[in-house]
């Protein structure tokens, strides 16, 4: 713990810097899929700093500093959100294989971070990945209809405790998460139009209609956050092995649901695509590119060759950030 780090996490004097910073970083993490915004606030250096205060004011402890640390981040975290939704959103959809690819190296970055943590290997550690790995095969494998999910608020409410959760530990993605659940791309949508009707004059009613997104994911983000994470770190505590097995389960299943090579398809174009669901597809005047279902597609070469090379970058990229964001003991302490 560094010199200006307390027990249990509080800082003596709140860095302002570092906190804005870690909260921006947090923030576009939870757009990128593959991202951690643990890992972002460890690489900021105040990783501690905001578990603890989310840990104070959780259970009613409304210290000052916890409050500054809690308000810098969080704010500033919502403001990239805010800023960067519609340009994710944008790639996502017109650039997917490319971005899709990107997300597989970021999400594998993750795995040696969780690799680090749960050595050394044991029957606890590995049980608890196996665990891991066949839940995430089983939400992949039978994952119902995707708008079914966005239309509920309740399913809604529990992405954002489920995003919220895994945005505060190291080497777990939230916005993965919500891709695995079929609510990335609308819930991005929903955050553009709002922010498009706040700021720039738009259509009012429509963002108020938005509210059967924003709210229940915002409701579930605080819950995810005040309590999920606070299960979350006694399991850490008292069951190390078998969390942290678990959580390397996630990652490495998680890429099963990144395959890049599929495109939106226009619904005036998708009859066959009916048949072969056997389900309905959006179709008609008026839909959104974000609804239009998706049809995998043969890469040719080049899109294959390239597809590896932005998982080795994107790999590289979670890598250096951990390596940037990595503990280093105090001066004139042995190894911790």
């Amino acid at each position: 713990m560094s010199k200006d780090e307390v027990q249990h996490g509080i800082p003596e004097g709140v860095p302002v810097v570092r906190c804005v910073a870690g909260g921006v970083f947090m923030g576009l993490a939870n757009l990128v899929p593959g991202i951690s915004g643990g890992t972002m606030l460890l690489a900021a250096g105040v990783y501690r700093r905001f578990i603890g205060a989310v840990s104070e004011l959780s259970t009613l402890r409304f210290r000052a500093g916890s409050i500054a640390v809690v308000a810098l981040i969080g704010l500033a975290a919502l403001g990239a959100i805010g800023g960067f939704a519609g340009t994710m959103k944008m790639l996502v959809i017109e650039h997917r294989w490319v971005m899709y690819s990107l997300f597989i190296g970021l999400t594998l970055g993750g795995v040696p971070i969780l690799h680090k943590l749960a050595r050394p290997i044991d029957a606890r550690a590995v049980a608890g990945t196996v665990l891991g790995l066949a839940l995430m095969v089983g939400m992949f494998v039978f994952s119902p209809d995707e708008t079914v999910h966005r239309h509920s608020m309740v399913f809604m409410f529990a992405a954002g405790v489920l995003g919220a959760s895994a945005m505060i530990l190291p080497g777990i993605s939230g916005a993965y998460l919500l891709i695995l659940l079929g609510v990335y791309v609308p819930i991005l949508a929903s955050v553009d139009r709002v922010k498009g009707a706040v700021l720039y004059g738009g259509d009012i009613a429509a963002a108020l209609q938005e509210w059967r997104v924003v709210v229940p994911v915002g409701i579930g983000v605080v819950v995810g956050i005040a309590g999920v994470s606070n299960l979350l770190k006694w399991l850490l505590l008292k069951h190390e092995k078998v969390t942290v097995g678990f959580l390397l389960g996630l990652v490495v299943g998680s890429v099963l649901g990144l395959w890049p090579f599929k495109v939106p398809v226009q619904p005036a174009e998708t009859a066959l695509l009916e048949e072969t669901l056997g389900r309905e597809v959006a179709a008609g005047p008026g839909v959104n590119k974000d609804e239009w279902p998706l049809e995998p597609f043969t890469p040719g070469a080049a899109q294959i060759a390239a597809s590896i090379g932005l998982i080795g970058v994107g790999f590289a990229m979670t890598m250096g950030v951990a390596w940037i964001g990595r503990e280093k003991p105090a001066k004139g302490s042995g190894a911790s």
